[in-house]
């Protein structure tokens, strides 16, 4: 409705715009009235001979009977060169025709369609041009196939991200690749590259990585003090990584100097837990558990061991008649936390045929799977007793290879490093093997 003004002309309704069609052309259309213009004028045959794809359609045999502009362009043919000339097999590499043959056409005629197929042409240069093929099989009205249409879609740059992508892993695989050998090495540097042989008691170990992508702060040692005596500790340090490695180190030769100054075992710990206090108790405190062990050749056979604990797991005594049980270290604090640690301390008698194993959390702290099958369980420190029950009487070499292959079995469920150190005097008939 129009409404009069005070002059006698009319006005238009308040409350909005005439619709564009209202309009005539070219009088208060908006910007891009020329380009909705050109749309309505676009012709069928102009979207077909033009489109951001490649068209082709071709008789059952494969003859090209009808091809579009855009797929004439990218292959610098002409129409004449290819309509009921060429076969669409013909535009394919050797490997494309076979594929074609074997795979392409059998599925087409059996499914009557068939899509997203990653194939190369042939342009007239002789260049390949990566595409993406989907054909269909157009009918009659009595359901017979008549010919193929095909929709072809450059892949160009699909192609070229694809090789970026795998340039971009391949690249990602070298580099971790070369981070594992690196770990590996460093790894190998915090551990001792063989231990050293003591008369009269067998030694043997084992390290279990659970990961090659990071650096693990398990470790051990076995190594001379004076007066016929030897020291061994085994530990874990809190986290991994490059970190964890620079922790592992210091406590290493932290130990072992601290024990060539005073080789009692609650002294040695205490001194590792002053250094490590001092040194990691900003922002990013780093502490470790460990066990640290004297041992002194007994006169009446066998050894004495003094162990000193700071929170580790406690060392297992496989004795000679066939017993098993822990040796209890309780309340033993984590060293590097507090100024002033509190360190457990236990003696015992290593005789013949007894074995002593130390090991890191890794190996109680592993998934095993529950008899229901239905969920994991933590393997455990019982577990692990009445598996140690079960080798006893043992020997250092026996034990670690059992340990070994219980560590195999748990396969992805062990999360963290584990490390094993196992001693024991041999039985007289043992001496000479």
């Amino acid at each position: 409705m129009m409404c009069e003004r005070e002059d006698g002309g009319s006005a238009e309704p308040p409350f909005g715009e005439p619709p564009l069609g209202d309009r005539p052309p070219g009088e208060g259309q908006p910007e891009d009235g020329a380009a909705f213009a050109a749309l309505l004028e676009d012709s069928a045959e102009d979207l077909y001979e033009h489109a951001p794809c490649g068209y082709l359609s071709t008789l059952l045999d494969g003859t090209i009977v009808k091809i579009n502009t855009t797929l004439l362009d990218w292959l610098g043919h002409k129409r004449g060169d290819l309509v009921s000339r060429r076969t669409f097999s013909d535009l394919l590499t050797v490997g494309g025709r076979l594929y074609h043959e074997t795979h392409f056409a059998p599925l087409l005629r059996m499914q009557g369609e068939i899509s997203g197929i990653a194939l190369e042409l042939k342009a007239a240069d002789g260049s390949r041009l990566p595409v993406l093929v989907t054909s269909t099989v157009k009918t009659g009205g009595d359901g017979q196939p008549l010919l193929i249409r095909t929709t072809v879609f450059d892949a160009r740059d699909r192609r070229a991200y694809e090789s970026e992508l795998l340039r971009a892993r391949t690249q990602a695989e070298r580099e971790r690749e070369e981070l594992q050998r690196l770990n590996a090495v460093l790894q190998q540097t915090l551990l001792p590259p063989a231990l050293v042989k003591v008369p009269g008691l067998d030694v043997a170990a084992h390290y279990h990585i659970a990961s090659t992508d990071k650096v693990g702060g398990d470790f051990y040692d076995l190594f001379p003090l004076t007066g016929g005596t030897w020291g061994l500790f085994l530990g874990d340090v809190c986290g991994k990584g490059a970190a964890a490695a620079a922790v592992t180190s210091l406590a290493r030769y932290t130990l072992r100097a601290a024990a060539v100054y005073d080789p009692d075992p609650a002294a040695v710990l205490s001194n590792l837990n002053t250094v490590l206090n001092h040194e990691y108790n900003g922002e990013d405190p780093r502490f470790c558990t460990v066990v640290f062990g004297l041992v002194t050749p007994a006169e009446r056979g066998g050894f004495d061991i003094t162990l000193a604990s700071g929170g580790h797991p406690p060392a297992l005594l496989m004795s000679a008649d066939g017993t098993a049980r822990y040796l209890p270290t309780p309340g033993g604090q984590l060293i590097g936390v507090l100024p002033d640690a509190h360190i457990v301390t236990t003696t015992l008698h290593l005789g013949a045929g007894d074995t002593m194993l130390l090991h890191t959390d890794g190996l109680t702290e592993a998934r095993a799977a529950s008899d229901s099958l239905r969920q994991e369980d933590r393997y455990g420190d019982e577990a692990l007793l009445d598996f140690a029950r079960g080798l006893a009487p043992t020997t250092p070499s026996g034990a670690v290879a059992a340990i070994r292959d219980l560590l195999d079995s748990f396969g992805t469920g062990v999360d963290d490093d584990t490390a094993v150190l196992a001693i024991g005097v041999p039985r007289p008939s043992e001496e000479h093997l």
